[in-house]
């Protein structure tokens, strides 16, 4: 049987411990091989694991909770329960240790498997704002979202946002069917796919409900400051110059950020300058900010991809002053 204790400063002991100690109770309830008990501003706990991490696991989150909202409501008590009780987050006791893996759990496994994406996960440890620009199906999004998942599990930083410009490629957002909601979603819902193959899907509506995961549209971000957060702005050859600059200057104390966007796909009126291939000129050589470039040999979606890519850079070379006319 092993033993552990959490300490806590701050937090008044009957918002962690719940009115008449209820929130105690459940505990106890939902984890009967462990002993919990709770004094002032500590709790001891005396279990065998799984249980005992889970227990653990449970109280820091009510603490970081606390913390955050300065309330913890027994919603998110029983929330919090039932996500550890669910097969899916009970920590893993055998995580592979395989370089490549950006974050893992029991149930899943999240790597980087190219060249591309290794310099992603390299940079984005010593750097706190990181480009990352390439063709479609390199794995950018992805990465990103899973470099910030692992940041957030590590508990390096408190919140992830982000971000993408909601502008429109070929299609008039004024006809899509709903309210502004249901009509942002579809450019936003890339990220939501990727969150979900990383956390279940219990586990990130109770973060989005409490604002733990944001997913906004880049508009939504001016007159923020984003303290112990890390953002990744999505697509963001479709930013003005302004709205990056705009997007850049959020970051606060604690905070990075990965900028992920394909220069070749700019959906922006043509009179517009791509905010990604401005700041590819102007913020190059800063301390603290590295651009990786990700190129075809990086894609990893379907086999088809990587032709369909050579195949549109033969067409654009062809079309290109100077370039010497095909016989028909």
């Amino acid at each position: 049987m092993n033993e552990k204790a959490i300490e806590f400063e701050g937090i008044e002991p009957v918002i962690i411990f719940g009115p008449y100690d209820s929130y105690i109770r459940k505990l106890r309830d939902a984890f009967p091989e462990v002993q919990i008990n709770a004094r002032g501003n500590r709790i001891s706990l005396k279990g065998d694991e799984p249980d005992l991490t889970a227990v653990e696991k449970i109280f820091r989150e009510m603490l970081f909770l606390a913390d955050q909202h300065g309330e913890v409501l027994e919603n998110d008590v029983n929330a919090l329960i039932s996500l550890a009780l669910s097969p899916v987050s009970r920590p893993s006791t055998a995580l592979s240790g395989d370089k490549d893996v950006i974050v893992e759990s029991k149930d899943y496994v999240v790597k980087a498997k190219t060249d591309g994406q290794r310099r992603m996960v390299a940079e984005a440890r010593t750097n706190d704002i990181v480009f990352a620009i390439g063709p479609a199906g390199t794995g950018k999004t992805y990465t990103a979202v899973a470099i910030a998942v692992a940041a957030w599990k590590a508990k390096t930083i408190k919140r992830i946002v982000l971000a993408r410009p909601a502008v429109e490629a070929g299609e008039s957002l004024g006809f899509l069917p709903g309210d502004l909601a249901q009509k942002i979603d579809p450019y936003l819902r890339p990220l939501y796919d990727a969150l979900q193959d990383m956390l279940t899907a219990e586990k990130l509506k109770f973060l989005t409900e409490r604002r733990v995961i944001e997913i906004v549209p880049l508009a939504y971000m001016r007159g923020r400051t984003l303290n112990n957060s890390f953002i990744i702005l999505d697509e963001a050859q479709n930013a003005s110059s302004k709205q990056m600059m705009m997007c850049l200057t959020r970051l606060g104390v604690n905070s990075k950020a990965i900028i992920t966007g394909d220069v070749t796909q700019v959906d922006l009126p043509k009179e517009m300058e791509s905010g990604l291939a401005n700041a590819q000129q102007i913020l190059q050589g800063i301390k603290g900010i590295s651009f990786v470039f990700l190129d075809k040999s990086d894609v990893v979606r379907h086999r088809l991809v990587r032709d369909i890519i050579n195949a549109y850079e033969k067409h654009d070379d062809g079309r290109r002053p100077g370039s010497p006319e095909k016989e028909l």
